[in-house]
């Protein structure tokens, strides 16, 4: 997929015209946000456990070949079989393998962004085989044929009535008028698939080195059924998902759903240990984990980069955003959005694929302060900026390369030459002065010569007569 910086212009200022899309996405992001910041404000270990968080994080990231070896054992010891997918190709043909050789007609998935990722729905309905989301967000945009916009809650960008509209039209029913309605319809519509299911298809939240086990993390139950009710169970995991014991999954729980969602704990925490035993009721048969890489590999290798690998996939830092906020997810091109998607999205894709996305922010830090694992998203989002620029002397990129290029690292080089200079400074802020006061209106600056497309969504305060240097004279 390639974001082309016209393309995600021109999705974003879409984004922001429309004014349902608007409401939804401010409702959803204040409530999320507003959850979270009450859930940590009444949780006094809540900072002490980010921090701890983070240094769990660091040991594993920096110690990630042996945590995964381990897994890899202890995972096969509980009667599991490990996979290893150094892409995305070779992890659909991994699953379609699998789904194959067991004649598999459904699969019944609960919501997992790396699977989207992969592109993994498509290739099983290429493949013959009907993909089934099961997470309600999830369904609700598969049955629009839409991708998710949010990493928690895929369909933040539909309201009540998109959704009843929706169902309405699609499952040819009456149209429900209570958001319970529309749970018990899409329950009843799901419920049976579990039983019939050939598959069931999961991510990972957490992948225990020490025990081999994996722990999903869900509030509707769905990915239980999923995991529990048909005869082989494929688990697909990014390969930072692993932590070294059982003591890092209690920080880490404690932490994540009041950071996604506001919530003390999710309403379901499964820790899967192996296939169903004998004398078990249940549990699939069988047992497999697919540990993708996908680019993964390029994050580790840069050492300003490797941080980014902390990210648990909480999504607060989208909820804080000012630029997701406005721009919703579906403005990223990808998967993955947000600031943490502007970050890993030019290093997974490569920079000519995603180079607009690093300057899809206004640097605020807020993505930073809610951070439950505490990434330096800001730093990271300015190393990201720093790459694209440079590539862009090698590759054509996007809005970064030619004419318009040049002209942005003029203006910049000029920027930086003044603000070194403290007689260029005073000058440059005269000239400032005396230009904004010819352009200014009503107290605001929103148009100038040169900047149209910059200010068309910008606007400045009228410039001051006297600068606070020369006030400060004065006094």
């Amino acid at each position: 997929m390639k974001i082309e910086s016209e393309q995600f212009d021109r999705a974003a200022s879409s984004a922001m015209a429309d004014e349902r899309l608007q409401a939804a996405l401010s409702d959803a992001t204040d409530r999320l946000r507003d959850r979270r910041a009450q859930a940590f404000a009444e949780f006094p270990e809540g900072e002490r456990l980010r921090d701890r968080a983070r240094q769990i994080k660091r040991h594993t990231i920096d110690t990630l070949d042996t945590q995964l070896s381990l897994l890899a054992e202890r995972f096969e010891a509980v009667g599991g079989v490990v996979h290893w997918a150094e892409d995305a190709a070779r992890a659909k043909e991994v699953i379609l393998g699998l789904a194959t050789e067991r004649k598999a007609k459904l699969a019944v998935k609960s919501k997992s962004m790396t699977t989207e990722e992969l592109g993994l729905a498509d290739a099983l309905s290429d493949a013959g085989i009907t993909p089934l989301e099961t997470d309600l967000g999830e369904y609700i945009i598969q049955i629009a044929g839409e991708t998710p916009s949010h990493i928690i809650v895929p369909a933040i960008h539909k309201t009540f009535d998109d959704v009843a509209d929706l169902l309405e039209e699609k499952h040819g029913t009456a149209r429900c008028e209570e958001h319970q309605a529309i749970t018990q319809e899409a329950r009843d519509r799901l419920r049976s698939s579990f039983l019939e299911a050939d598959l069931g298809i999961s991510g990972v939240n957490f992948a225990v080195a020490e025990t081999g086990s994996l722990v999903i993390v869900e509030n509707e139950g769905n990915a239980r059924l999923s995991t529990s009710l048909p005869r082989c169970h494929i688990a697909v995991m990014g390969m930072e998902k692993v932590v070294p014991d059982l003591e890092a999954v209690s920080v880490f729980l404690r932490i994540l759903a009041r950071s996604a969602t506001g919530q003390k704990m999710s309403s379901y925490v499964s820790v899967i240990t192996g296939p169903r035993r004998s004398g078990e009721e249940d549990g699939p048969d069988e047992l497999h984990l697919v540990i993708v890489d996908n680019g993964r590999s390029k994050l580790l290798a840069d050492r300003a980069l490797r941080e980014s690998l902390y990210c648990i996939r909480c999504g607060a830092c989208l909820n804080i955003c000012p630029v997701y906020r406005h721009a919703g997810g579906h403005a990223y091109g990808w998967v993955y959005p947000g600031p943490i998607g502007s970050v890993i999205n030019p290093t997974l894709l490569g920079p000519e694929r995603a180079a607009p996305l690093p300057f899809a922010s206004s640097l605020c830090g807020a993505c930073r302060d809610v951070c439950p694992v505490r990434i330096n998203l800001p730093h990271l989002l300015l190393h990201q900026r720093d790459a694209v620029v440079r590539a862009s002397s090698t590759a054509r990129i996007p809005g970064r390369s030619g004419f318009k290029g040049w002209v942005e690292r003029s203006l910049v080089r000029a920027y930086a030459r003044v603000m070194r200079s403290e007689r260029l400074y005073g000058r440059a802020g005269r000239l400032a002065r005396g230009i904004g006061a010819r352009f200014a209106s009503g107290g605001r600056i929103r148009r100038a010569p040169g900047l149209g497309a910059w200010m068309s969504t910008r606007d400045f305060p009228e410039p001051p007569k006297k600068s606070f240097r020369e006030r400060w004279e004065e006094k």
